[in-house]
């Protein structure tokens, strides 16, 4: 395709004025729409944070520097860029875009940088506390559709730091491998439970470039109290999730923008055989006291989403 200049229009030199034009208009004819789009919207907002702020010479180059930081820093199990999109709120972005889901189902939360797949399977009411830290927790719950209707079979990926606020990834050689991650099968009623530990807010990773970068915006690096989930079954949108402990302090504060009002949980402390009678567990052969939570996802079939 030829893509050479229209003799009959005199092309134009980049000027402050017109650069988002020039840039956009060396575009080739056959570029996809959707390529052309984003691309048209990226070098339009960049071209004006840099009309805005006006950078120097010794600015723009600690930017480049930045960012080539952050590059350097990402490894096998460590993604900076992930952590920065993270903090600057864009990852809970997207995924708020793609989870507009119907009234009742449960909501996204931002996946994180230490998901890894293919988890160790467990059945229902094993304990994926391997190193033995931390408060006992018991997490009971349900996969339902919409309709209130069990999902059978439904996959429940769960992952989570210590009780020293480390994912066992970050500890390669201290924590055992696999320590608090599973995955749980429903049961034929949708229901689903395991044993872990209650968890606890802890840093994001702040020894790379994403955490100088929160010192020297006046932010923490804390993340409030939470469990992963993916949950997943055939024919459903999958639910990439959290649930958060209702007593942390940095439920308003949490430094990647996750949390979200419905996912806070009530996580309950039982000491006693009423309390286990009380939440339905009454009989069960656990040391007390322990810590309870119930929680339940609700899928959406994928036909049914409008995104």
């Amino acid at each position: 395709m030829d893509n050479s200049p229209n003799p009959t229009q005199r092309p134009s030199f980049l000027e402050e004025q017109n650069s988002v034009s020039v840039v956009n208009s060396r575009m080739g004819n056959d570029v996809s729409p959707r390529m052309r789009r984003v691309m048209s919207a990226v070098v339009k907002h960049l071209h004006e944070l840099t009309i805005e702020v006006e950078p120097t010479h010794d600015e723009w180059k600690q930017a480049i520097e930045f960012l080539t930081e952050v590059g350097h820093t990402c490894t096998d199990w460590r993604q900076e860029f992930i952590l920065l999109s993270d903090v600057l709120g864009v990852s809970m972005l997207v995924e708020t875009i793609n989870s507009r889901r119907p009234s009742g189902a449960t909501e996204n939360t931002v996946l994180g940088p230490f998901y890894v797949p293919e988890a160790p399977r467990y059945p229902n009411g094993s304990n994926i506390c391997l190193d033995g830290k931390g408060g006992p927790l018991v997490v009971r719950g349900r996969v339902t559709d919409l309709d209130g209707k069990p999902i059978p079979g439904a996959l429940v990926d769960v992952w989570q730091t210590n009780d020293d606020g480390f994912y066992d990834v970050q500890q390669k050689g201290v924590q055992p491998d696999w320590n608090l991650r599973g995955v749980f099968t429903a049961e034929e009623d949708g229901s689903y439970w395991y044993r872990s530990t209650k968890p606890r807010f802890y840093p994001i990773p702040d020894d790379g470039p994403v955490g100088k970068l929160l010192e020297k915006l006046g932010r923490h690096p804390n993340r409030a109290a939470h469990i992963h989930f993916i949950v997943s079954a055939p024919g459903y949108d999958p639910v990439i999730t959290h649930i958060f402990t209702d007593d942390c302090q940095y439920l308003y504060e949490d430094a990647v923008f996750g949390v979200r009002e419905s996912l806070i949980a009530n996580f309950k402390t039982i000491s006693d055989a009423a309390e286990e009678a009380e939440v339905g567990l009454a009989g069960v052969d656990f040391a007390r006291p322990y810590h309870f939570v119930e929680t339940d996802f609700v899928l959406t079939k994928r036909a049914d989403i409008d995104l």
